[in-house]
């Protein structure tokens, strides 16, 4: 316990924080939230569950579109993380591995250096970014595959502020071939507050309940226009419409979806919304972000471009090895149609093979446990001493 490594998957949404030496990591909202019912309070991390009312609830978030930029907000998470409430040990004198944005920003890069070692007095740091962790354990579950210099793969990283397309051959990354789409989790819930406000009520400051909503209700539709059709077949309208009754803090703490003909008692009392096509057209701008005039290419199109960029030796097991992870990746129905629309836009003569693991959400921390349980770990290292000699700089020349 004295000299376990700290692995640190720092996300936008959520951390994935925990100690080398443990079986799972705790995932922590990365944020500083604030209820109107308890105007006095703010909550830090997994403080919101003590929240008896979370309505309109008020994100104070450290992440401004997918870069770190809000220090204040950042340490005092960061702060409740590394307490008895968070993972019940300091940072102080341990190695971290901490992951970071992919073309992370000088200045961002200088001042997380800046505050490890000099707020948290950290022994050591191991800086890379969440798509590299979830190759290294990707190899590490691998049954074929047995070091990092083999790998020929791709990463896509649906993330909350952005999704990231990351192809490595011979188990580096090929920064030329590195696609980002600025559509992520936290795009689409905007989507669909808006979506539910216009046709039903005014959902706008209900982030957190519309978040919810997203995650229990919405899928990813093989086609696209097949399922619009939606709207000309009274039938088709019955098996996609489904009622979400809403949580009103006191009976009901969390929304759920109404199951027909089992009622429940007093949920005829409740506040309803009826949800159809919004079900289906929200993860749709992952494959078509035009669709709300971001004028950027959607997923399968990212991955087939960021192909062009890697040795044409190397496309076979690309394709082959194509790894989903990021918490947006879990929508019903995502895995088929993007296999679908890939297969349509890659050569007839290579076959196109999608792995998403069982925890996408938590895959890149369980890389960073790999990594910092390694052998070799120590070589990584960027150190207390390292730091004082160098300063940031030093850190880019291993």
């Amino acid at each position: 316990m004295a000299n376990a490594v700290v692995v640190l998957d720092n996300g936008a949404h959520t951390a994935k924080v925990g100690l080398a030496n443990q079986d799972e990591p705790q995932v922590v909202p990365n944020c500083i939230m604030k209820a109107k019912s308890e105007r006095r309070r703010a909550f830090v991390g997994n403080q919101i569950d003590e929240c008896r009312d979370t309505s309109a609830l008020y994100y104070i978030l450290a992440f401004q579109r997918g870069y770190l930029l809000n220090w204040h907000t950042q340490k005092t998470v960061w702060d409740y993380i590394f307490s008895k409430d968070g993972i019940g040990c300091s940072l102080e004198n341990r190695n971290i591995v901490i992951t970071e944005p992919q073309m992370n920003f000088q200045s961002v890069q200088e001042a997380t250096l800046e505050m490890l070692f000099e707020e948290y007095k950290v022994d050591g740091v191991y800086k890379t970014t969440a798509a590299d962790l979830a190759a290294f354990n990707y190899v590490a579950d691998s049954e074929e595959r047995t070091t990092m210099e083999s790998l020929n793969c791709i990463i896509i990283d649906v993330g909350y502020s952005f999704t990231h397309i990351v192809p490595f051959v011979l188990g580096r990354r090929v920064l030329e071939g590195i696609r980002r789409i600025d559509m992520g989790g936290k795009a689409l819930t905007n989507h669909l507050k808006e979506l539910i406000s216009y046709r039903h009520l005014n959902v706008m400051d209900e982030s957190h309940v519309v978040n919810q909503i997203k995650e229990d209700v919405c899928f990813v539709a093989e086609d696209f226009k097949q399922a619009m059709q939606v709207h000309y077949s009274e039938e088709k309208r019955r098996e996609i419409s489904v009622d979400y009754v809403l949580p009103d803090f006191t009976t009901v703490k969390r929304g759920y979806v109404r199951v027909p003909g089992k009622p429940r008692e007093d949920e005829e009392q409740q506040q309803m919304v009826s949800l159809c096509n919004e079900r289906f057209t929200v993860p749709e701008l992952l494959f078509n972000p035009s669709d709300i005039g971001v004028q950027q290419v959607g997923i399968p199109e990212a991955v087939a471009d960021c192909l062009k960029a890697c040795p044409w030796e190397a496309h076979r097991d690309l394709l082959l090895n194509i790894l989903i992870v990021g918490g947006s990746a879990q929508f019903p129905g995502f895995l088929p149609r993007l296999k679908h629309d890939l297969r349509a836009l890659v050569p007839d003569d290579l076959e196109v093979s999608l792995i998403c693991p069982e925890d996408p959400l938590r895959y890149a921390w369980y890389g960073g446990k790999e990594v910092a349980t390694s052998p070799n770990f120590d070589e990584f290292v960027y150190t207390q001493e390292d730091y004082e000699e160098y300063g940031f700089l030093g850190i880019n020349q291993r």
